[in-house]
């Protein structure tokens, strides 16, 4: 724990480094009316949090910049939830309320508003299939021995399984299974199916088990082991935010690596925290990178993860509210369908 006055200057220090890139003096921090005392107290101060391994400085200067353990302080001492601001939330606002359509399209852009809000790269996590409720569900005969059952899910998705039927099925008995399984599904997820109670219709009793039996096997088989769809939006972005090319190389190649980015958002969020700084990522190249995310939900299930992965040197306030705002309008806009 820190005293007052040293949280004052740390706070100082890490918002003046965000601002500018440079490292902080004493006088700099002097001027802050939180902190209140003189320059060499304030020197004093920092090298004691320098000390702590809150602060470090570079060689050619004077000035301290703030550690992982720094940004860590400032991210957790916050205080109120950030906000975002009246250009930013007008921002949102317009997006959302012009966007629709399909849902590859709503993510991909909604990666790219993420970024213009930061200034950073932004990911989006499409939802799972397997975790969405079902809205609707829909069986039509498309051969003698086969038909098409069409699932519209909690996103607006639509899910088709094409199920084997006895060629000798009434077109009765599938209009019947068709409406028993709609009843099983609805309000369920495709994790949740189990074959309802049988009916003494052996027709549909056959129908209703081998839809329910395609659907259990799109929720284990091979597509479902498949990695989730990542979106990035700003890419571009990180060039501009690291000097040496191969560390932008290496970030880069990690935005292209689908498994990684997911494990690296669930691992945040499995933590309890929305914020991972440098080395709490646990991936080596992005020891110099921070990542904020936040789940978004379907109805009352979380359906995907987005998140934004800059430098340490982020602007975590903006970074936080802007996540915390566009997971809670995107989990709106797809429960509307």
């Amino acid at each position: 724990m820190l005293d007052a006055r040293k949280s004052a200057i740390l706070r100082r220090v890490v918002t003046e480094y965000i601002e500018t890139g440079q490292p902080v003096g004493s006088s700099a921090v002097a001027l802050d009316r939180d902190v209140d005392v003189s320059p060499a107290t304030v020197r004093a101060d920092m090298a004691a949090l320098e000390r702590e391994g809150y602060l470090t400085h570079p060689h050619t200067s004077a000035g301290r910049v703030p550690t992982d353990k720094g940004y860590r302080f400032f991210v957790d001492n916050l205080g109120s939830e950030p906000l975002l601001d009246a250009a930013s939330a007008e921002q949102v606002q317009s997006f959302f309320a012009r966007t629709h359509g399909e849902l590859e399209r709503m993510l991909r852009d909604t990666s790219q508003l993420l970024s213009r809000l930061t200034d950073h790269a932004a990911v989006v996590v499409a939802p799972a299939h397997e975790a969405l409720t079902v809205r609707s569900s829909l069986l039509a005969r498309l051969a003698p021995r086969i038909a098409l059952q069409v699932v519209v899910l909690a996103d607006g998705d639509v899910a088709r399984h094409p199920v084997e039927i006895d060629e000798a099925t009434s077109d009765e008995a599938l209009e019947k299974a068709s409406a028993l399984v709609a009843r099983q599904l609805a309000g369920r997820t495709l994790a949740e199916v189990e074959v309802p109670p049988p009916t003494g219709d052996r027709q549909v009793d056959a129908i209703v088990e081998a839809c329910c039996r395609v659907l259990r096997g799109s929720t284990t088989g091979a597509a479902a082991t498949e990695p989730a769809e990542v979106y990035v939006g700003g890419a571009a972005l990180m060039a501009q935010q690291f000097s040496a090319v191969d560390q932008v190389r290496q970030v880069l190649d990690i935005l292209e690596q689908s498994f990684v980015v997911v494990s690296l958002l669930r691992d945040v969020l499995s933590s309890g925290r929305s914020v991972a700084i440098g080395a709490e990522t646990r991936v080596e190249s992005l020891a110099d990178c921070s990542v904020v995310v936040a789940p978004y939900e379907v109805g009352e299930n979380v359906a995907g993860t987005i998140g934004v992965l800059g430098p340490t040197r982020m602007n975590y306030p903006q970074a936080l509210a802007a996540v915390a705002v566009v997971s809670q309008r995107l989990g709106r806009q797809l429960s509307a369908g």
